[in-house]
């Protein structure tokens, strides 16, 4: 439980640190510096419009290398040096894992702002990407739909992609479907290793490689099928973490015409987008797209300083009870932090990625859908199409 911070307030400090842990070195680092972008682009917004109650929102900034010793060691000096309430911080559920006992033991908030594969629940997590019914779910339908029930698997080898292809091979099996292929890459492999793997996807019969490939090694992926011929109109690359960030680093042949769910891509048509992308340009310059990762950190930042304000104090206990519940007109659409269990209301999209390295989005949910970590209230009949 959260309770052992209860009585910090902000007193006659000038500032309201914060810690932030996202990787700027290492196999992360192209996924993880998006999330700092957002986190930096919403402090100085915050700051420039005179703080909090007149306090600055000081972001106490780590780099964490990919690492999830590292991600431990620097969360300690964070909490007891630094005395920081809230990390910002990770991507991969590797390092989320390794922050957990950690934050528990502390009494403090952990803002994670990646979709990850649910079957989790800590009261000091705010849970702010997706989970897999926000994702998982609507893309296996769509896959279904419109090429086919014969999945490649393909994924870095870690908790994540083994989990999600767990929840997708149920899925298959229950819709008589059939995963051809199920290949795990070490993070940071070789080239050679990828263009090994795109030859037996190459060769799988598949209509869909669903890919849980992350960071840096997401592009050598994708150049790497490219290569080997793999045409997406038939056999599409479909992600789960394949962003524009990610898109900016593949040739644009490689990147275009495969598919990703995520709640936002950089495209989306909206008053709210377009403020932000018109902020974002004048801080980052043109060639610099901002992802579902850099929106998703600059949302939460925006809903944290809002509880910050609302009770003049830093209080992890008081701070998520403010956050639970609380909504905010992020750019994607309204965000809504789900009482239940810490993770967010998002609105599920799908996107088609172009040569430009954007996303078309090709399908959307009418309404932002209620977090379901567990796939306890899915039917996973209904895909059965």
């Amino acid at each position: 439980m959260i309770t052992n911070r209860s009585s910090i307030h902000f007193g006659n400090d000038s500032q309201i640190s914060i810690g932030v842990l996202f990787s700027q070195n290492g196999p992360m680092a192209v996924t993880e510096k998006a999330h700092l972008k957002g986190t930096l682009m919403a402090v100085d917004e915050i700051n420039e419009n005179g703080g909090i109650g007149g306090l600055l929102l000081n972001p106490i900034v780590e780099d964490p290398k990919s690492d999830p010793a590292i991600y431990r060691e620097l969360a300690k000096k964070l909490l007891t040096q630094d005395q920081v309430s809230v990390i910002f911080g990770c991507c991969a559920s590797a390092n989320r894992k390794a922050l957990l006992p950690i934050v528990e033991r502390h009494g403090v908030l952990l803002i994670y702002p990646s979709f990850y594969e649910g079957f989790e629940y800590s009261p000091n997590i705010v849970y702010a990407g997706a989970t897999p019914n926000q994702t998982v779910v609507p893309l296996v339908e769509f896959l279904f739909r419109n090429y086919g029930k014969k999945f490649a698997l393909v994924g870095s080898n870690y908790i994540f992609p083994h989990e999600i292809n767990r929840i997708v091979k149920e899925f298959l099996i229950e819709s008589y479907g059939v995963a051809t292929t199920e290949i795990y890459l070490p993070m940071g492999a070789h080239e050679e290793l990828f263009s090994i793997t795109a030859e037996k996807l190459a060769e799988s019969g598949s209509n869909a490689i669903l890919s849980t490939v992350v960071g840096n090694d997401t592009a050598k992926l994708y150049e790497a099928c490219h290569r080997k011929g793999i045409d997406p109109k038939v056999c599409p690359i479909a992600s789960l973490t394949t962003s524009e960030s990610e898109l900016s680093c593949m040739s644009a042949d490689s990147r275009a015409g495969h598919i990703t769910a995520l709640p936002y891509f950089q495209s989306i048509d909206t008053k709210a987008n377009r403020e932000f992308l018109n902020r974002y340009e004048s801080k980052f310059g043109p060639d610099d797209l901002p992802c579902v990762y850099s929106e998703t950190t600059y949302s939460q930042v925006r809903v944290l300083a809002r509880a910050l304000g609302q009770i003049n104090s830093q209080s992890p206990e008081l701070l998520l009870s403010m956050i639970q519940g609380a909504q905010f007109e992020a750019p994607q659409g309204r965000i809504k932090i789900d009482p239940d269990n810490n993770h967010v209301y998002v609105t599920p999209r799908i996107g088609r990625s172009t040569t430009n390295g954007t996303f078309e989005v090709v399908w959307q949910a009418p309404e932002p859908v209620k977090p379901d970590p567990y796939l306890v209230a899915y039917d996973r009949t209904i895909v059965t199409i």
